[in-house]
């Protein structure tokens, strides 16, 4: 059983790259293997619409013909039974860096016909990890979760299915007093994270867990 996470942030020990450690670690608790990459490390862009994952005959048919450092993270999506990615929501949606992560992931094996059909040939967990460092209500309020549900029911119809955890009214700082942050009241923050934000690390970790207990 392999399991793999993907940082959308471009932090690589803060709120997401945590909760997606501990989701591992839950992972790790079912007995799978684990790696966790970090896509602001990669060097790629998103879709170019040349449509060789498309054309009839083709070499690349069904696979992605872009030859940058996701080919050999795809060949080792191919072999996964979990995936899971992890943004901070960046204007309503994830960071650029996921979303082009994304396009690249999922088009290849996605079919222009009526049955909407996939060619991943197989069915494994999926999942996403969200923070936002706006509270609850004001997540639902701006719609930020609604704005994730398509590409979450898409990554459902390929690979056969997809759970959410959203994390919300995260700390964005470590000293508030260092930034241009009067929004945010410093102490309510700090409160959050040390009595909410280990709450939400065990719902990561228990995540993890699932996607290897559920795994066909």
């Amino acid at each position: 059983m392999k399991v793999l996470a993907f940082n959308g942030s471009p932090r690589k020990t803060w709120n997401t790259a945590t909760l997606l450690v501990h989701a591992l670690k839950g992972a790790e608790s079912e007995g799978a293997r684990t790696e966790l990459f970090h896509l602001y490390d990669l060097d790629y862009k998103g879709c170019t619409s040349c449509f060789s994952c498309k054309r009839i005959g083709g070499e690349w048919y069904g696979h992605c013909a872009v030859k940058d450092d996701l080919t050999p993270v795809f060949r080792k999506v191919e072999a996964a039974d979990a995936i899971l990615i992890g943004s901070p929501i960046y204007y309503g949606i994830t960071t650029g860096e996921t979303r082009s992560f994304l396009e690249r992931l999922m088009f290849p094996y996605s079919v222009y016909d009526p049955q909407r059909s996939t060619l991943f040939g197989r069915k494994i967990r999926t999942g996403f990890i969200y923070t936002a460092g706006a509270p609850e209500e004001a997540v639902k309020e701006r719609g930020f979760d609604r704005n994730a549900q398509g590409t979450e029911q898409a990554m459902e119809r390929i690979f056969g299915s997809c759970e959410t955890l959203f994390v919300t009214d995260t700390c964005q700082f470590d000293d508030y007093s260092r930034y241009v942050s009067t929004a945010f009241d410093p102490e309510e923050k700090k409160k959050r994270r040390d009595e909410q934000f280990p709450v939400d690390c065990r719902k990561a970790y228990e995540l993890g867990a699932r996607l290897v207990r559920r795994a066909p």
